[in-house]
């Protein structure tokens, strides 16, 4: 069996925690002169103008000539388009997006890719948020076949005709966040499948995400440079209007290997030494590196027969004639800046999880009743109420198929978790903070080093769900990418090999969201 506890992956996660210790120590600090440019322009190619699509008087009563237009551009705005623009005093204004990112850093960017269809000619698309449009750079018969062919045959290709990528610039996150950056383009880049996920509900799509393709063959079809970029995640798109019952075959993720041979790496070296050390490269689909046994089923961890149990079941949250109220709350969220500390409802948290958790809920209203994640019983949900009305303060576990809450702790952890969010006053001011963590090893022996992408991906998936619901309840909401690992660990009291993916903090909005 491979060695996990070596494997890369988790010697990334362990060099890049925050510890209280050496924190700032080692940083280069932000050099403003060469702060990244927010946008991939290409200047040739064949412009697919989408603004007019998105006027109101078109989207009224919509022609059969204009409704595939607006469909595609109201799907590529709703996911990762420009929302709102922040004038700034000391440097150029900052584009605000419907998907939240780090720093407002935006890394990935998406591109379409088209098999041949009366809307786009086949080829290779670029999608510029700044001027919402498509570019048309590479005419190509045979993108599509090449892609099928990087995409390892992956059945879902052959029955569609349109597939987005998402691919990440490095350097855009890895200017602030160094070689941790990579664990914010991760979530970024997750923040943008959830949006995709929903937006494509709305406007009549089916994504199927591939996770498991050939990088170096992915990222040559893009014509991306490997040292600055790379393709992260893969969504063929189902057109549910000519296709209302999509096949729904193959997997969404794929292993890697397991690197445990690896040189001594200087700071600043790490981020692109293990993203390639994650890339697949073998030509044909990659077998898992190994298993472990004795693994518990996700509905039954923490179910102690001491501890208390809370129902979660609830009404679906209502979003509109036609998931228009969804639309909306897609394109107003933000993220919150600062929090009352007033308490927030259990009725919310319920509302909360429901939707984020619970899709099959959903159909009756035009949701994806099983959207695809790449392997969402990897991660656990552990949620910290610091002030709750009807639910005491503590630590909790939250059992999705079960839908229940199983408290494991019983403390204020209030200022804990101002202390382990850096100090950042959401962390302290917030009602409840929720946790995402994954077992490493289990993830590295059943997906090798990759694990790391799914599990980041998935978690700003079901962060962005999280986002989302919480705007549309109008409360207030914001993720946290960076925190002192290993105190997450103290205060859920969880094994030390357990890692802290991601965290997500609810309140009541104190001011404005930004």
């Amino acid at each position: 069996m491979a060695d996990f506890q070596r494997a890369i992956a988790n010697h990334y996660h362990t060099r890049t925690k925050y510890d209280p210790e050496t924190l700032g120590t080692k940083s280069r600090g932000l050099d403003w002169s060469k702060q990244p440019e927010p946008f991939k322009e290409y200047k040739i190619g064949t412009v697919y103008d989408l603004k007019p699509y998105i006027a109101e008087e078109k989207r009224l009563d919509p022609t059969p000539e204009i409704r595939p237009w607006l469909r595609l551009s109201q799907l590529l705005l709703c996911s990762y388009g420009i929302t709102a623009k922040m004038v700034s005093l000391f440097g150029p204004p900052l584009y605000l997006r419907s998907a939240p990112s780090a720093g407002g850093l935006y890394p990935a960017e998406l591109y379409l890719i088209s098999r041949g269809t009366p809307l786009l000619p086949a080829g290779l698309y670029h999608y510029q948020p700044q001027t919402h449009a498509l570019i048309h750079f590479w005419e190509s018969s045979e993108a599509w076949s090449e892609l099928q062919m990087a995409c390892f045959g992956h059945p879902s290709l052959e029955h569609t005709d349109l597939a987005l990528v998402a691919s990440a610039i490095f350097y855009r996150s890895a200017w602030r966040y160094e070689d941790r950056a990579y664990r914010r383009i991760l979530l970024d880049t997750g923040h943008l499948l959830g949006n995709m996920e929903l937006s494509s509900a709305i406007n009549s799509y089916h994504p199927h995400l591939i996770g498991g393709f050939q990088d170096l063959a992915l990222n040559s079809l893009l014509y991306l440079d490997p040292e600055k970029e790379g393709a992260i995640a893969v969504a063929a798109l189902s057109d549910l209007e000519t296709d209302p019952n999509p096949i729904r075959k193959g997997t969404a993720a794929l292993p890697s290997g397991v690197h445990t041979d690896y040189p001594p790496l200087e700071d600043g070296e790490l981020l692109d030494y293990f993203h390639q050390a994650t890339e697949i490269r073998e030509a044909e689909p990659p077998s898992s590196p190994g298993k472990l046994t004795n693994t518990t089923p996700i509905e039954d961890k923490y179910n102690f027969p001491f501890c208390l149990k809370i129902s979660t079941k609830t009404s679906p949250i209502q979003l509109g004639e036609n998931l228009v109220d969804l639309e909306k709350t897609l394109l107003k969220r933000r993220s919150t800046r600062a929090y009352t500390g007033a308490e927030l409802s259990l009725t919310e948290l319920k509302a909360l999880l429901h939707f984020t958790y619970q899709s099959q809920d959903y159909e009756t209203q035009g949701l994806d009743s099983q959207p695809d994640y790449f392997d969402l019983s990897l991660l656990e949900t552990f949620i910290v109420v610091l002030g709750m009305e009807g639910l005491e303060a503590g630590c909790y576990y939250y059992a999705p198929n079960a839908q229940e809450l199983r408290q494991i702790r019983f403390k204020n952890f209030r200022r804990d978790v101002h202390y382990l969010c850096l100090g950042q006053d959401l962390g302290r001011d917030a009602g409840a903070v929720i946790f995402h963590t994954a077992d490493l090893n289990q993830a590295i022996a059943k997906y090798g080093d990759r694990a790391y992408r799914y599990l980041h991906l998935d978690a700003g998936h079901l962060g962005q769900r999280l986002n989302l619901a919480a705007i549309h309840l109008e409360l207030g909401v914001s993720g946290i990418g960076g925190f002192y690992d290993d105190r997450v660990n103290d205060v859920l009291g969880i094994p030390a090999d357990e890692a802290a993916i991601y965290i997500t903090t609810l309140g009541r909005p104190r001011q404005t969201n930004s």
